[in-house]
């Protein structure tokens, strides 16, 4: 069983709050754009680590992370991509994969809205965790957290951190 913080769009933020839902997770995945690596680099010097790099990302930031990851957590297959889409309106550079070998969770960020979907014709769940940054247009700062279990995701709650501006 694995505890998962699913966050995306920090923007170069992080900040005591989401240092204390990470303290409290046995993994951190990051959803790309985030900005300034001491975002990534503070995470890791507290629990294990996956992200991808975003559209704002920097040449440093997509040497270290990759645009696409697929893995397995547990017995979920995983894909997570910053720039996906939604169920069906899936990005067209991924749409042919996506379609012809579905991950049992797909996750993306970018649109820093918070949106958790079951896709029923590709039988896979969709999250985008919102953003947890303070820059971009949302209004409130959000963060997912679930837990897999075997095969099983399961305890699925949303976070709010607070408003943008605070």
């Amino acid at each position: 069983m694995k505890k998962i913080l699913l966050l995306s769009d920090t923007h170069s933020h992080i900040d005591d709050t989401i240092l204390k839902y990470v303290a409290q997770a046995d993994e951190i995945w990051h959803a790309g754009d985030i900005g300034d690596l001491m975002v990534t680099d503070t995470i890791k010097k507290h629990k294990p680590l996956r992200a991808i790099y975003g559209n704002i990302d920097s040449a440093e930031a997509r040497l270290e992370f990759p645009l696409h990851d697929r893995f397995m957590c547990e017995g979920v297959s995983v894909w997570m991509t910053h720039i996906g889409g939604y169920p069906g309106k899936y990005n067209p550079n991924i749409r042919a994969e996506l379609t012809a070998n579905p991950p049992k969770l797909f996750i993306c960020g970018h649109s820093h809205i918070l949106k958790v979907q079951f896709d029923q014709k590709l039988n896979l769940l969709h999250m985008n965790p919102g953003a947890c940054g303070i820059s971009g247009f949302h209004q409130m700062r959000t963060m997912l957290r679930f837990v897999i279990d075997g095969d099983k995701i399961k305890d699925l709650e949303v976070i709010e951190i607070g408003k943008r501006s605070s």
